[in-house]
């Protein structure tokens, strides 16, 4: 039986293909040359029948349109060429009296009219010869480019398709991605898609074949869902013509291709409104989208449906938030779509006024953004249009108001002196636009959401997004206990919440109660309390830095006012006062040229919320302007600023996205669709970032499972919170499994006594360090068990390190097999280290024990990857003879001399060659030395002896320079002499050799000033000829008038030298 292989699955996926409707093809079927991508004869059999008369004439002048090249950047020509496909282009006619032809090359309209093609195998030669896995053509367009690999070989990854796609056949063949709307990378068991210039973190799979399926697809059910869901013929030509984005201006290659949620959200958003019109309710609908899933995007496709839609004429589109830095950010990215929207007019709106201004005598069109805020300031009306569209951002926190309320004013006689009406938001909001159509967008609806925007749409819950990879999972860990005086508090803290809930669903309106808000701060701002707290929050904090528990240490501390907040940062600086210094970056870390231009002298922590007019001045001297608070917010979510940690109340908690933030350290008193915003700011993908961790302070446990049953997708009574986990809850696993692997650790290193570790003395623990390291390493077998345990322990620790199950000997186990692991991986890595290994941060233990007795030099000679130390200084091997270890000392070796190998082919590349292979023979002899002692200790000295006077010709090979030869660049070329004289058995004298030398180094430096000398074929052939001359005239070699393998080798050197120097 044959493998299910590469073949195996394409030819699969062919024939899904072909249950779809779409015409399948092998690439060797096609008519067409090599080097063009687009199938000729489909495009002009697509002219003929939608655009009956065309003429020959007008057929070439479209498909010189599509193949005229105005950049050679893949990007821009992406940019203007797919415009071309989703809005169309104008050609001249043969006949001048004839109007010209608006050429749509995709039928979008009329799905049945378009020929929907898969070729496999495609053959295309531009710069290099390649052939895409498949090909997806409509009428002939290349729009869709898929790459497969094997699903039964776990080296072979879709990570391998996504570098072939998007490195490999970028660069060889980039006229087929002038027309591409998107790329698939598959193995079967994972299939995802993105565009051509999304990061790989960011591709994502279909899981959903239609918007009502119950469960998303999972495994190989994920290929039959995206091949029946994204490239059903509707969808995909949907997709193409309303879901690609390129902002108008940008200045990276940004691209946007939607994810399912987002396609459902806007379609069915979309046909309801146009419902919804016909009815004249108002109410377009609700969508349910979980915090992170990308809301503002699906805004941003239904504006353009809505914007391009002929049934709706045009609309006028409103975007409403509540916040104004939401409305910045809003702003930012639709002034950006311009284009893509279909209307010049998009801007933000100072005031209700402003607003008035811009909709008088405006019947169609425009797009403006606004706060709620805005259309408090009275109710009189702004428009009786109806084709007017408001979409609300946040809809359930302060849109959802329709009532009135009167307020009456008396004077100390009890009479009635003055009497105020007020109305909710969304009373003056419908007073102004009596007759619009109002879409709400919420991550956490509540029932007066619905009241006003109508049903739910769609849903896209937190359970959906994590299962998807669109956001992490976020961990909760309860610290309550530790920092509250006594049972009575947390007590009286629940049973503030029970009152809470007893007096209404919203903290807005809880909040107006003082005395229950004093009452509470009372308890919450006890000096001992908080000093509890600030005490616990340094503690937990650097054990997860110092543990590598996080991503790079962002954390965010929620207090409940904002003199508590101050209370709490007072209390933290003076513990740990050089968190004030300002540092561009962490100390210790360095920073690129680059960085320094984004990257700014800032603290550690500090404090984010408005300024008030009474506080006190060394509180408003913290808190800034609002400049500085624009700055601070760059360099927050900069992961390599020094400003980690950040103490807020209200601020940053809704709309402020922090891809690195992992940390979140709550200490408010906060319920149902407010906390799920909360614990949502930790819940962003971010490389290496595996969950979002929430630390609880106040005991909101029991309202944070009410709310993620309300809100985050968890259906039935006994529901599990899958995505929002509780270590308290399922610790108990990771514990064991932490507690398994140690001791197999141990077990692995049977025979070596590490009870030294755990003395007091920093020399015995370096010494018991390497000595571990050395006995892991002692054999291959034992080295990979090692590693793979010690990684698994890793791992599972990170995820529990906050539980106090742990012993202080347990932890120091850990910390211990964990610096090993560190120190095992830096001596034997290759020079293309696995990023997640590069990822691993050990505790501060074994960083300062790599400091001691000369080892810390050792290191640096093995992470040299700046080139900032002399590798050929003899003082090294002198370090490397002082360590006693047989194993280490034989590892540094062998590394030290690759990088003096490295270092002397950049000019001498023959001689490099022969050095490797000498190496290469020793470490092969190492290798296959038997399990005798005495025998393996012998060939570990021989070995090691080697290795060292391996060391030092290579060290002093720059200085042997043969009679006559001035340079060693010179030495090189006469090594070439040597090697091929050597290589073909013939004797030439040695200073004829040195006159030739010096003729070629001479000859090469004058063609060489030409940066691109190697590349033009006239100095490459020039430089030929008059190397052929010079060997000819000294008759090398004596033997025939073959030069070639004389003058490649001359060459090969030549470049080499030229690349380096």
């Amino acid at each position: 039986m044959a493998l299910f292989n590469e073949s195996t699955l394409e030819q699969a996926i062919m024939e899904l293909f072909e249950m779809q409707g779409y015409t399948h093809k092998m690439g060797e079927q096609l008519h067409k040359n090599l080097a063009e991508v687009l199938l000729l004869e489909d495009i002009a059999a697509y002219l003929k029948t939608s655009y009956p008369g065309i003429t020959p004439g007008e057929m070439d002048r479209v498909v010189w349109s599509l193949k005229a090249v105005q950049s050679m950047d893949v990007y821009e020509e992406n940019v203007r060429v797919f415009r071309m496909l989703t809005e169309g282009f104008a050609i001249k006619r043969d006949d001048p009296s004839q109007p010209d032809y608006w050429i749509r090359m995709i039928d979008f309209e009329n799905p049945g009219k378009n020929e929907f093609k898969i070729v496999n195998q495609v053959e295309i030669v531009e710069v290099c010869n390649r052939r895409p896995d498949a090909i997806i053509y409509i009428n002939g367009i290349p729009v869709v480019v898929m790459e497969f690999k094997t699903a039964v070989k776990t080296n072979c990854t879709i990570k391998d398709a996504y570098t072939q796609l998007t490195v490999r056949y970028r660069k060889d063949i980039p006229t087929l991605f002038r027309y591409n709307a998107f790329i698939v990378i598959s193995d079967g068991a994972q299939n995802k898609f993105g565009t051509l210039f999304t990061p790989y973190e960011y591709f994502y799979a279909w899981n959903r074949q239609e918007p009502d399926d119950e469960k998303p697809a999972e495994g190989l059910n994920s290929l039959f869902t995206m091949v029946k869901g994204l490239f059903k013929k509707e969808r995909l030509l949907a997709v193409i013509k309303d879901f690609v984005f390129f902002p108008d201006s940008s200045t990276k290659e940004e691209k946007i291709v939607c994810r399912y949620p987002q396609f459902y959200a806007a379609k069915l958003l979309y046909e309801n409104i146009l419902e919804h019109c016909a009815i004249g309710d108002g109410k377009g609908g609700t969508y349910f989208g979980a915090t992170g899933c990308g809301k503002s995007l699906a805004m941003l496709f239904l504006s353009r449906m809505l914007m391009r839609s002929p049934k709706l004429g045009s609309p006028t589109i409103l975007l409403i938030t509540d916040r104004s830095d939401l409305d910045d950010q809003l702003s930012g990215q639709f002034i950006k779509a311009k284009k893509f929207i279909g209307d010049e007019v998009i801007e933000q709106v100072d005031s209700r006024e402003d607003l008035k201004k811009k909709l008088q005598g405006r019947a169609s069109g425009g797009v403006f953004l606004t706060t709620i805020q805005k259309f408090s300031e009275d109710i009189n009306l702004l428009s009786d249009r109806s084709n007017i569209i408001c979409i609300s951002d946040e809809a359930h926190r302060t849109q959802t108001n329709l009532n009135e309320s009167t307020t009456i004013s008396f004077d100390e006689d009890g009479v009635a002196t003055a009497i105020k009406k007020t109305y909710g938001f969304a009373q003056y909001l419908h007073q102004s636009l009596p007759k619009a159509i109002y879409v709400g967008f919420t991550g956490t609806p509540v029932d007066s959401t619905i009241e006003v925007f109508g049903g739910v749409i769609d849903r896209y819950t937190m359970v959906d997004s994590v299962n998807d990879g669109i956001t992490v999972r976020i961990v909760y860990e309860g610290r309550a206990a530790k920092v509250l005086a006594d049972n009575e508090k947390l007590k009286a803290i629940d049973e503030y919440y029970d009152k809470c809930e007893e007096q209404g669903s919203t903290e807005e309106q809880i909040n107006k109660s003082k005395t229950d808000v004093a009452t509470l701060e009372a308890i919450l701002a006890d000096p001992k309390r908080m000093q509890a707290i600030a005490e616990d929050f340094i503690a937990h904090y650097e054990n997860r830095v110092n543990e590598g528990a996080t991503v790079c240490g962002k954390a965010m501390i929620v207090c409940a006012s904002r003199r508590i907040a101050f209370d709490l940062y007072k209390r933290i600086v003076a513990l740990r006062p050089d968190w004030i210094e300002k540092l561009p970056c962490a100390p210790g870390e360095t920073i690129t040229e680059e960085e320094k231009k984004t990257l700014i002298p800032i603290e550690r922590i500090k404090m984010v919320m408005t300024a008030n007019k009474d506080d006190e001045i060394e509180m408003a001297k913290l808190l800034g302007n609002k400049a500085d608070m624009r700055e601070w917010a760059v360099q927050f979510k900069e992961p390599r600023s020094n400003f980690k940690i950040v103490i807020v109340v209200d601020m940053w908690l809704t709309g402020f996205d922090v891809p690195c933030l992992d940390s979140m350290y709550i200490d408010k008193p906060i319920q149902k669709h407010t906390l799920i915003q909360t614990i949502s700011r930790v819940n962003r993908v971010c490389p290496g970032k595996e969950k979002g961790l929430v630390v609880d302070y106040i005991g909101f446990k029991k309202r944070m499972n009410a709310a993620l049953k309300q809100y985050g997708g968890h259906q039935g009574p006994d529901a599990q919170v899958d995505s929002f986990e509780d270590p308290t809850e399922g610790v108990e696993e990771l514990i064991k499994i932490v507690r398994d692997e140690v001791e197999s650790l141990e077990s692995i290193m049977h025979g070596y006594d590490h009870s030294r570790f755990f003395s007091n003395s920093p020399l015995e623990q370096l010494e018991c360090l390497n000595g571990a390291a050395n006995y892991a390493i002692s054999y291959e077998g034992r080295k990979n068990l090692f590693m793979a345990h010690a990684k698994r322990m890793r791992q599972a620790f990170n995820m529990c390190s906050g539980s106090e199950e742990f012993t202080k000997t347990e932890r120091d186990k850990v910390v211990f097999f964990s610096a090993v692991r560190a120190i095992v991986f830096k001596m034997t890595k290759s020079d293309a280290p696995d990023v997640e290994e590069m990822n691993i941060r050990v505790r501060q233990l074994m960083h300062e024990a790599l400091e001691s007795n000369g080892v810390e030099e050792v290191v640096k000679i093995i992470e040299n990857t700046h080139g900032d130390l002399d590798i050929f200084d003899p003082k090294h091997l002198e370090r490397i003879d002082q360590i006693k270890l047989p194993n280490i000392r034989l590892k540094m070796l062998e590394r030290l001399l690759k990088q003096q190998i490295s270092e002397l082919g950049k000019v001498n590349k023959v001689k490099s060659v022969l050095f490797m292979e000498r190496l290469n023979n020793l470490l092969k002899e190492y290798n296959d030395r038997s399990d005798d002692a005495v025998f393996a200790a012998q060939v570990m000295k021989a070995v090691t002896d080697g290795i060292t006077s391996l060391i030092q010709e290579v060290a002093s090979e720059k200085d042997n320079l043969p009679e006559g030869i001035d340079t060693y660049e010179e030495k090189a070329f006469f090594d070439i002499l040597k090697s091929v004289s050597d290589a073909m058995k013939f004797n030439y004298p040695g200073d004829k050799m040195v006159e030739i030398s010096k003729e070629i180094k001479k000859t090469i430096a004058d063609k060489s000033q030409y940066t691109d000398c190697f590349k033009r074929d006239d100095i490459k052939n020039e430089m030929a000829f008059d190397i052929i001359v010079i060997l000819s005239r000294y008759g090398y070699p004596p033997v025939g008038e073959n030069y070639d393998e004389v003058y490649k080798k001359v060459i090969e050197q030549a470049e080499n030298f030229k690349k380096n120097t």
